[in-house]
């Protein structure tokens, strides 16, 4: 097996985890995007009926999984587009029974003098929406499109995110290599930047090592 840090071999190539690349994950990313974690979130838990969970769809970096996750987002982001504030998903974890998906719900913050109270609207509108999509499915095909049984919101309130832009640069870097990640807003963005990131102040080319 040529895969490092945690890649896996596929016999034609390395599929690597998270902020890793390179033909053998040899090189974390030299940028991660956390922009989406800044803003309130609702944590969500869905059962999808018409798929069935296997061993290897708890592992991120496997191809099941990520296929399963994107075609989740974009249904969600159809269920939720009419969501004021929505800014798409972000799945937490996969489990057996047929696939229940633990997930977040991303907001953009709230305008105005009274944003709790705007939050708690947004919550409503979520699980509105939600219901509505769990009453209205349709699987008489079971792969013409995901299929929910039910939905609930494990958190009652919209939540501001626990970490830090330090800390979560932390918690989204490869493993071994967090202590070399830092924030850096560029433009509209938050990214966990190293030194070896081009184009930023202060940074120098690492000539891919």
């Amino acid at each position: 097996d040529p895969c490092l840090n945690g890649g896996r071999w596929t016999g034609l190539g390395c599929v690597c985890p998270p902020n890793l690349e390179g033909d053998r994950c040899q090189f974390a990313a030299p940028t991660i995007n956390i922009t989406a974690e800044l803003g309130p979130s609702v944590l969500m838990v869905t059962r999808v009926i018409n798929r069935n969970f296997s061993e290897d769809m708890g592992d991120p970096s496997a191809t099941s999984y990520r296929s399963f996750v994107d075609e989740f987002g974009r249904t969600m982001d159809r269920i939720y587009q009419n969501v004021s504030g929505y800014r798409g998903v972000r799945v937490q974890s996969l489990r057996r029974g047929s696939v229940v998906v633990t997930y977040k719900v991303l907001l953009h913050p709230p305008a105005g003098d009274a944003p709790t109270t705007a939050l708690d609207r947004r919550v409503q509108e979520l699980l509105e929406a939600t219901n509505a999509t769990a009453q209205a499915s349709n699987c008489s095909r079971p792969h013409g499109g995901l299929c929910f049984s039910t939905f609930f919101s494990r958190s009652p309130r919209a939540k501001a995110p626990a970490l830090n832009a330090t800390e979560l640069c932390r918690k989204y870097a490869p493993a071994n290599y967090s202590r070399f990640y830092y924030p850096q807003r560029v433009g509209n963005s938050l990214l966990c930047v190293t030194n070896c990131t081009l184009n930023l102040p202060g940074s120098f080319n690492c000539h891919g090592g």
